[in-house]
């Protein structure tokens, strides 16, 4: 049996079905943004100065973030292109449409970093709730090696998300990631809020504030690359948008505005309410902070948990898609594979792409500086490839001198603040590995 050179990948309706619903467009938008990047809100938070700044902060990325969907949803008319890469290189060119694919796969291997940090985490925590410190004779109580991370998260690898991840279909997993990171990420935000109330309650009054390290611009700045990594859905708007039963610009920038003010509610809950909770010591996961015998929390992390061994098989899956799509010329996509090749060639890949995540995730002290690497790679997916697009798609239309001039602008101002949020979170990550 022989098959087209890539794996097919269809994780929305084709665009010949009935398409999407209006609330379906936003679930999915939803469940595109909602992650592990909601652990880290309550970090930012801290690192901002407070809640207000970072909030001020969150307020005014939404207006690129916005612009970016608003910007990418036109271009997948304009060009009639189903995914991502395919608009840019439509639009922008076949240069821009290779450093697109490029930046995809780096970003797609860096979020499957991040997601096994955040499982090695909640592993961690298990065991722990599971072992608790203390002294044993005076000496401190030892872990035995079956309970070290290294070894649960490598026989979690191993034994259940390989397995989830090696077929070229990923089936139920597409349905069940996002119904669990959805419920996951509510839940968690639920959990913050009740906790710092009944806190409150507990001490018989509301906890005055908690001290914060004065504000600066570079504190302030340095939340933005989380910001990016907690937002990003804009690498699946294309598919959404192509997917949707109504493709009006004006009930595509709905939609764009509701799921950005839902993520919006629930991202600013999660980190005020973990900042308050917490103070500068809150953790890059907030989960960490919590005990581990906290039955409660506990639910948390095993929903996260289950959340992302769906999720990272998804993410093997696309970025199997990608090499192959940067490996094969033209020539080779038309020409027929046989399926033992494409089989040896999948699990091969495969086996690559988890040993070199799962080393990395092992060697990472933590997921803050995961993300810091991944807010600058999403820059170019939030800022610079939309005012890419929209620089082009301006200049090859009839418009007035002032609107053609103010979009313009639009556009190279989302290119550099896109190149300054890469260039800052490129360097937090290099200071924070040399400390």
């Amino acid at each position: 049996m022989e098959r087209p050179a890539g794996e097919g990948r269809p994780l929305l309706p084709a665009a010949g079905s009935a398409g999407l619903t209006s609330a379906g467009a936003v679930f999915i938008m939803l469940k595109s943004a909602l992650g592990a990047g909601l652990l880290s809100f309550p970090w930012a938070f801290s690192r901002a100065g407070g809640a207000a700044p970072a909030f001020l902060v969150e307020l005014g990325s939404l207006v690129f973030l916005v612009s970016g969907l608003a910007v990418l949803g036109y271009a997948a008319a304009l060009s009639a292109q189903p995914t991502y890469q395919g608009v840019v290189r439509a639009v922008c060119g076949a240069a821009a449409g290779k450093l697109c694919e490029v930046c995809f796969l780096l970003n797609l291997f860096m979020i499957s970093v991040a997601l096994l940090r955040v499982v090695g985490d909640q592993l961690e925590k298990l065991c722990d709730s599971l072992y608790p410190n203390g002294t044993l004779s005076g000496a401190p109580l030892t872990l035995p090696w079956y309970a070290d991370q290294r070894f649960t998260l490598s026989a979690l690898c191993v034994l259940v998300i390989f397995p989830l991840s090696v077929p070229r279909e990923i089936g139920f997993q597409k349905y069940s990631s996002s119904i669990l990171g959805t419920l996951a990420a509510c839940y968690l935000t639920l959990v913050i809020v009740l906790k710092y109330h009944l806190q409150a309650e507990s001490l018989g009054s509301p906890e005055p504030p908690q001290p914060s390290r004065a504000s600066s611009w570079a504190s302030v700045f340095s939340v933005i690359p989380t910001i990016c990594f907690g937002f990003q859905c804009h690498e699946a708007c294309v598919a959404i948008y192509s997917s949707m039963r109504n493709q009006s610009f004006s009930h595509w920038v709905a939609v764009s505005v509701l799921s950005m003010l839902i993520c919006l509610l629930i991202y600013s809950l999660t980190g005020i309410y973990g900042y308050l909770t917490f103070g500068e010591a809150v953790a890059a996961d907030v989960l960490m902070s919590y005990p581990g015998n906290d039955a409660v929390v506990v639910v948390a992390r095993l929903l996260f948990g289950v959340s992302i061994i769906t999720i990272y098989p998804i993410v093997v899956l696309l970025g199997r898609s990608v090499v192959q799509d940067l490996w094969a010329t033209p020539k080779r996509r038309a020409t027929a594979v046989p399926e033992v090749h494409e089989q040896r060639s999948r699990v091969v890949l495969t086996v690559a792409w988890m040993a070199t995540t799962l080393a990395i995730a092992l060697f990472v002290p933590d997921i803050g500086k995961v993300i810091e690497l991944i807010g600058g790679i999403s820059a170019f997916f939030i800022f610079i490839f939309p005012g890419l697009c929209l620089v082009c798609m301006t200049g090859t239309r009839t418009l007035g001198p002032r609107k053609k001039a103010a979009l313009i602008s639009w556009g190279v101002i989302s290119v550099l603040g896109g190149a300054f949020v890469c260039g800052q979170s490129a360097a937090l990550a290099v200071l924070g590995l040399l400390r």
